[in-house]
């Protein structure tokens, strides 16, 4: 149960490529790999915090207000992230700018808050919020990593193919992003119906 926990959000119930959550920062911050990563660790922080607050306080919320108090949880840590963010990486505070003070409402946070943390123990909680995380940094950093790749030749600042190297330009517009998006999400499928198809032929 608990390793399930943990692995579901990274391959079987991606948040991105699965459950298509979070598409918000995933289009639109991933012009690269190093922000994908980032917006990915600090979702992450805030997914550990607010599971493990919601899962050690859920039966003293009543039911009635139960999302407001999931919210204010969630903001709650979503601060303490832009705060330590801006202070320690500015840069990429900087560039990631309004997409930190999003993640209030971002689905995957609220949706693992209330579908998970909300009837679970504390460490399936903390464990479901550390596969989520990951398995949405996993799908960003990926994500942007293509988009540097084909948009700029490089990958976490390295150039990998020369001066001869043409970009494709439209890679880090937002169209881009819905085009590599669409692609790997297809990929994913593929994997996933391979599996599948293996399984049932064994």
């Amino acid at each position: 149960m608990r390793l399930k926990a943990f692995t579901s959000g990274i391959f079987g119930n991606n948040p991105v490529m699965k459950q298509v959550l979070g598409l918000c920062p995933a289009l639109a911050v991933t012009t690269s790999a190093i922000n994908g990563i980032a917006m990915g660790l600090a979702t992450t922080a805030v997914l550990i915090g607010s599971n493990t607050v919601v899962s050690l306080v859920k039966n003293l919320i009543p039911a009635k207000v139960r999302i407001p108090a999931y919210i204010v949880i969630i903001a709650s840590f979503v601060t303490v992230v832009d705060l330590v963010m801006n202070a320690y990486v500015h840069d990429l505070h900087k560039v990631l700018g309004l997409f930190i003070p999003l993640i209030v409402v971002n689905c995957v946070v609220l949706g693992r808050a209330e579908s998970f943390a909300s009837k679970n123990g504390l460490l399936d909680s903390i464990l479901d919020a550390l596969g989520t995380g990951f398995g949405f940094t996993l799908a960003l950093m990926i994500l942007g990593g293509v988009r540097e790749i084909m948009g700029n030749g490089s990958v976490f600042g390295f150039d990998l193919f020369g001066p001869s190297f043409e970009p494709s330009i439209v890679m880090i517009l937002p169209p881009g992003a819905f085009i590599a998006l669409g692609f790997l999400m297809m990929g994913y499928k593929y994997v996933e119906e391979h599996k599948r198809v293996k399984r049932g032929g064994e």
